[in-house]
């Protein structure tokens, strides 16, 4: 790294180009807009793909931008946070680059901050990209689009959503100095809030505890009432993957209240039951405050973990 600088801003920046320059040495960048390209093209034309099998006619669709969250859900999220911070740090330790790394006068804070801003940047250029690309398709295959301005929101929900996967995947791998036990030990976490949590949610009628879990959150309707066949409506989820989603309905129906179910099986036919209601801001903001407070404490712990580990030669 050059350090043609010696100011802490110089040195935070040979970090960052450092990483930077590794992920395009190893066509990480490169395979994130791969992915994120053809999952925004199967989502574009995913109808007519249908259609054309035989299914119903593909119709304009004025809300389809807005609604599509940058053409993005959950296990994608979730999917890019393993891809950009897997072997940020760990990777480090398993190839012996620790060892020149900080030998350089370059704290461990400014490599921790530089490596954690690289993986921001790297996200920020790729879901920059599915913006526009899921606006101008959309208004291609969709005909004209409503609200386009509402679309950054999107964006901003999408940054959250990864950024605490990411957080989860830099402390496992700052914990382990092992990118597999990263990954792996990061698709258990998302397995068992996002599975079985909605599994033991909807059944057992404890789904507010998956709200304070990183993942989709609990499941309600709004805008709908109980009919025979169940809740009708719009569905709200109110973990941190929903965050774009759910601010965009705010501004477009901040009078929306949010009402959550279970079913009970125990009853032929089975029969939903009411639980709860509360109104979607309280819904943003306790999202938000969480993804905050994951994301903080998680990258504070991998930040001690870094600043303490033993290095040999």
């Amino acid at each position: 790294m050059s350090e043609s600088r010696t100011g802490w801003t110089g040195k935070f920046l040979a970090v960052v180009r450092y990483e930077i320059l590794w992920n395009i040495r190893k066509k990480k960048f490169l395979g994130m807009l791969v992915v994120a390209f053809a999952l925004a093209t199967l989502s574009l034309a995913g109808g007519h793909i249908v259609s054309a099998f035989g299914g119903t006619p593909v119709e304009l669709n004025p809300d389809f931008v807005i609604g599509s969250n940058v053409g993005l859900g959950g296990f994608v999220f979730f999917l890019f946070a393993i891809v950009t911070a897997m072997n940020t740090i760990s990777a480090e330790f398993e190839s012996g680059t620790i060892v020149p790394l900080l030998a350089k006068p370059i704290s461990r804070t400014t490599v921790f901050l530089g490596k954690l801003f690289a993986a921001f940047l790297t996200l920020l250029a790729t879901y920059c990209f599915l913006m526009v690309y899921m606006t101008i398709g959309g208004v291609v295959v969709y005909g004209p689009q409503n609200n386009l301005h509402l679309v950054p929101l999107s964006l901003l929900g999408a940054l959250f959503s990864t950024l605490i996967w990411i957080s989860i995947v830099l402390l496992l791998g700052t914990l382990s100095r092992s990118s597999l036990m990263a990954a792996l030990g990061a698709l258990g976490v998302w397995l068992g809030t996002t599975i079985i949590g909605q599994i033991l949610g909807m059944l057992a009628g404890q789904g507010w505890i998956l709200t304070y879990i990183p993942g989709i959150g609990n499941s309600g309707f709004a805008n709908g009432v109980l009919s025979q066949f169940g809740p009708t409506g719009t569905g709200v989820s109110t973990g941190t993957d929903s965050i774009g989603p759910n601010l965009i309905n705010y501004i477009l129906h901040p009078s929306w209240e949010v009402t959550y179910y279970k079913i009970d099986i125990g009853v032929i036919p089975p029969e939903w039951i009411p639980l709860y209601s509360e109104p979607l801001s309280n819904v943003i903001l306790t999202s938000i405050a969480v993804a905050l407070v994951y994301f903080i404490g998680f990258v504070a712990i991998s930040w001690y973990v870094f600043r303490r580990a033993q290095v040999t030669e």
